[in-house]
C-alpha cells in the first residue's frame, strides 16, 4: 500500500488485534512525553529503594549498641550498607541465590528482638527506646566467649533459629584481634597471658591513633555483642561480659581496657598477694594521757593504775611514774594524788588506821631503781576492820582473788599496814594468791621498779563478785572453789554419800547472840535425821574450814561465823537467825552471797519471846515497838541494843519447819548426786 499524504502509517489490520492497538497507541506518544515518564519512573523506583534501605539502616540501628561518638555513627552506617546489600539482593528475583534466601530470612527474624521468658518485645525501633537500662548496658558491652558468636552469625539455624543474623564484614577478624576472647585455657597458661597483654595494648594504641579503625571494629564488635547476647539468652546461660569499649577510652595509657584487666585479674588468682607491711609496735602513737587514778566510779574504794616505768619507795609511801624520752602534754601528764589503798572510804571509822599512799608522775627526777621486776604489782592495806573475821574476808581476802587471781601467781604483793599476824593467819591464800614473799612495804627501804601497778583492790560489794565486772568472767563459785583448794579440801559437793546422814554445823558464839537453848536444838535436828556438830570456831582457819567441808549445812545467828559457808560443799544449806531489831538489812551480807556460791539460802527471824531482851525490858519498852527510833540514834546505839546484849532462845516448834526445809533439800540433792553416779 502506498503511503498517504502527510506521512502518516495508515492502520493495518493484518496484525493481531492487540498488537495493532499497542502500535497505535506509542504512535500518538510524542518522544518528549516519553522521556519524562522514564526519568519519573527511575526516580520513583530509585526513591523506592532508597526507603527501604533508611527504613533497614534504622532498624539496624535501633538494635545495635548506641553511642554518642564516631563510633557510633559507623556503626549505623556500617548497619545501613550490609542492609543495603541484602536488599539489591532481594530485588533480584530473576536470582535463585540460596545464601541470600537465607540472609532475608534471618533478616525478618531480626524484625523480634530476643525472647526471655517466652514472650516476644515490640517493634525494633520501639523497643531500642523503651528498653530496660540493664539490658541497654549489656547490648554496650562485649561477650567473652566471641567463638559464640561468630557461630551464630554465620549459621542462624545452628543458635536455634531465634538469633539475629548480622552481615559479616571484612573487618570482623580486626574487632576480633583487638579484644580477643577470655578463655579458661588462656588463664591457665601464663605464657599466652603474658602475650595477649602485650599486643592488647599495641592494638588499643593502634586503635587511638586511626579513628577510622575504631569505627569498623566499633561496628563489628557491636553486631557480634548483639548476636553473641542473642545466642546466650537462647541458650539460657549467662554471658561473661567485658565491661567498655576499648576503642573509645581518652586515654588508654592511663587505662588499662577491660579484656586486658579480665585477663590480669585471672593471671593473678594463681600469684600470691604480697602480703601488707605493718608498722613496727615500736613506731605506734603512744596512748593518750588518762588520769592515774579514779575516786569516783567505784563507791568503796579509790584506785590507780600506772603503766611505764613505775618506781615504789616504802619510806615515804610513794608510787612514782616517770615520763618517757619525748613524752607532750597530749601523752604526759603531772599528777599527784593521795589514795587509802582499803575499801572502806566512806567509813571514817575503818579509813583513820590506815595509811596515805602518794600516787604521782613526774617528768624530773626521780629516786633509782634497785629492784627491778617483769610481773605486776599491788599495794593494798591489811588494816581498817581486818581483825574481824567477815570482814578479813569481805574487806581482803575477796578483793585480793578479784584483782590477783588473773595473774596466775606472777604478780607482787605490796602490803602497807601490815600485820604479822594477820597476813599468818591467811598465809596459805597469800602463797596461792603470790609465788613471791610479800613486800612490808612500811619497812622497806629498797626502791621497787615495774612496768604495771595497781594501788587498790577491785572490789565490788561486801562478799560479793560481779561477775559481769570481774577478769576472766570470775563469780563467787570460783571464789568458794578457790578457798577449798587452798586450804586442801575434799568435798565440792553436798549430801554426795548415800551411807551417811547429812550433816549440820551449828556454830556456837562465845560472848553475844549465842544460843541458849544449845542441847534443845541437837535434839530437834536429830530427831529430824541430822548429825550435829557444834562449835565455836578457833583462831586458826584451816582446821575449822575442814570441819565446815565435811558438814552440808551450816546455821548459825547473825555474825561472822557464817563466813566459813565458804568451806561449805556446793548444794549445801545455810540457816541464819535473824535476832530481833529490824536487823533484815545485815543479814543480808550473807543472803545473797550464799546464793551466788550455789547454796539454799534459808532465813529465820525470832519473836520478842525468843529474845533474851524479853527478859531485860518490859513488853512496852521502845526495843520492842520502836527498833527504827533505835535505829536512827547510829550504828553504836544499834549495835549496843540489838547485837551486844541480845541472846537467842529458838522456839524449836516454830523452827522446825525450817529445819525440814534444809533436810528435804539435801534428800533431793542426795537423790539427783546418786541418780547421775548410776548413769
Amino acid at each position: 500500500m502506498g503511503m498517504d499524504g502527510g506521512g502518516k502509517l495508515p492502520y493495518s489490520y493484518a496484525a493481531h488485534q492487540d498488537g495493532g492497538k499497542l502500535v497505535k497507541s506509542f504512535s500518538r506518544v510524542e518522544p518528549r512525553k516519553f522521556g519524562l515518564a522514564l526519568v519519573a519512573g527511575f526516580l520513583l523506583v530509585t526513591c523506592a529503594y532508597f526507603s527501604t534501605a533508611k527504613f533497614d539502616a534504622i532498624h539496624i540501628a535501633m538494635i545495635s549498641p548506641i553511642s554518642s561518638n564516631a563510633a557510633g555513627i559507623s556503626s549505623l552506617v556500617g548497619a545501613a550498607t550490609a542492609d543495603t546489600s541484602n536488599s539489591t539482593q532481594r530485588l533480584d528475583l530473576g536470582k535463585h541465590d540460596p545464601d541470600a534466601l537465607s540472609m532475608s530470612e534471618a533478616g525478618s527474624n531480626a524484625e523480634v528482638l530476643d525472647k526471655d521468658d517466652g514472650k516476644a518485645s515490640s517493634s525494633a525501633p520501639d523497643s531500642g527506646r523503651n528498653a530496660p537500662l540493664e539490658d541497654t548496658r549489656r547490648d554496650e558491652t562485649f561477650v567473652g566467649d566471641s567463638g559464640d558468636a561468630s557461630s551464630a552469625a554465620a549459621n542462624p539455624a545452628a543458635a536455634g533459629g531465634k538469633g539475629e543474623a548480622v552481615p559479616a564484614k571484612d573487618d570482623d577478624a580486626s574487632a576480633a584481634g583487638l579484644l580477643p576472647p577470655v578463655s579458661s585455657e588462656e588463664a591457665a597458661n601464663s605464657t599466652q597471658e603474658s602475650g595477649v597483654l602485650e599486643d592488647e595494648e599495641l592494638k588499643v594504641q593502634d586503635a587511638v591513633a586511626n579513628p577510622s579503625k575504631r569505627s569498623n571494629a566499633s561496628s563489628s564488635s557491636s553486631s557480634s555483642a548483639a548476636t553473641a547476647a542473642t545466642t546466650s539468652s537462647s541458650n539460657g546461660s549467662s554471658p561473661s561480659v567485658v565491661h567498655s569499649d576499648p576503642a573509645i577510652l581518652p586515654a588508654p595509657a592511663q587505662q588499662i581496657p577491660p579484656a586486658m584487666q579480665d585477663v590480669k585479674a585471672l593471671a593473678e588468682q594463681h600469684v600470691p598477694a604480697v602480703p601488707e607491711v605493718k608498722q613496727a609496735d615500736s613506731e605506734a602513737p603512744a596512748r593518750e594521757w588518762k588520769p592515774l587514778c579514779d575516786i569516783t566510779s567505784n563507791r568503796r574504794i579509790d584506785w590507780c593504775e600506772l603503766d611505764g616505768d613505775v618506781r615504789v619507795l616504802g619510806p615515804n609511801a610513794s608510787v612514782t611514774l616517770v615520763a618517757p624520752p619525748g613524752a607532750d602534754d597530749r601523752t604526759f601528764r603531772a599528777e599527784s594524788w593521795r589514795i587509802k589503798p582499803y575499801p572502806r572510804k566512806a567509813d571514817p571509822n575503818a579509813m583513820h588506821v590506815v595509811r596515805v599512799v602518794t600516787v604521782q608522775s613526774v617528768s624530773g627526777e626521780a629516786p633509782a631503781c634497785t629492784d627491778r621486776y617483769d610481773v605486776p604489782a599491788l599495794v593494798f592495806s591489811d588494816r581498817g576492820y581486818t581483825g574481824n573475821y567477815f570482814h578479813a574476808f569481805t574487806d581482803v581476802i575477796l578483793p585480793l582473788f578479784l584483782t590477783a587471781r588473773q595473774y596466775s601467781g606472777e604478780v607482787l604483793l605490796l602490803v602497807t599496814d601490815l600485820r604479822a599476824w594477820w597476813v599468818g593467819k591467811f598465809e596459805p591464800v597469800f602463797k596461792a594468791i603470790s609465788n613471791y614473799e610479800l613486800v612490808d612495804l612500811d619497812k622497806d627501804p629498797r626502791v621497787h621498779c615495774f612496768r604495771h601497778v595497781q594501788v587498790g583492790l577491785t572490789s565490788h560489794d561486801d562478799f560479793s563478785i560481779d561477775p559481769r565486772r570481774a577478769p576472766n568472767g570470775y563469780s563467787m563459785l570460783d571464789f568458794t572453789k578457790f578457798m577449798r583448794a587452798t586450804y586442801g579440801l575434799p568435798r565440792d559437793v553436798a549430801a554426795a554419800d548415800p551411807t551417811k546422814r547429812p550433816r549440820l554445823l551449828l556454830i556456837a558464839r562465845a560472848r553475844t547472840r549465842r544460843f541458849v537453848n544449845t542441847e534443845e536444838i541437837v535434839r530437834g535436828a536429830e530427831r529430824l535425821g541430822f548429825e550435829v556438830v557444834v562449835s565455836e570456831g578457833t583462831h586458826e582457819v584451816a582446821p575449822f574450814a575442814e570441819l565446815a567441808n565435811s558438814c552440808d549445812a551450816i546455821m548459825g545467828v547473825h555474825g561472822a561465823g557464817l563466813t566459813n559457808m565458804v568451806f561449805v560443799p556446793t548444794g549445801g544449806v545455810v540457816i541464819q537467825v535473824v535476832p530481833l531489831g529490824g536487823l533484815e538489812f545485815v543479814a543480808g551480807y550473807f543472803r545473797g552471797p550464799s546464793r551466788d556460791m550455789g547454796l539454799r539460802y534459808l532465813e529465820y527471824r525470832i519473836t520478842p519471846e525468843e529474845s533474851t531482851l524479853i527478859d531485860q525490858y518490859p513488853r512496852d519498852h521502845p526495843i520492842f515497838t520502836d527498833p527504827n527510833g533505835i535505829k536512827s540514834k547510829g550504828w553504836e546505839s544499834l549495835k549496843d541494843a540489838y547485837l551486844d546484849k541480845q541472846d537467842v532462845r529458838l522456839d524449836m516448834k516454830r523452827f522446825r519447819p525450817t529445819l525440814k526445809k534444809a533436810m528435804a533439800h539435801l534428800r533431793k540433792a542426795k537423790a539427783k548426786a546418786n541418780g547421775g553416779g548410776n548413769n
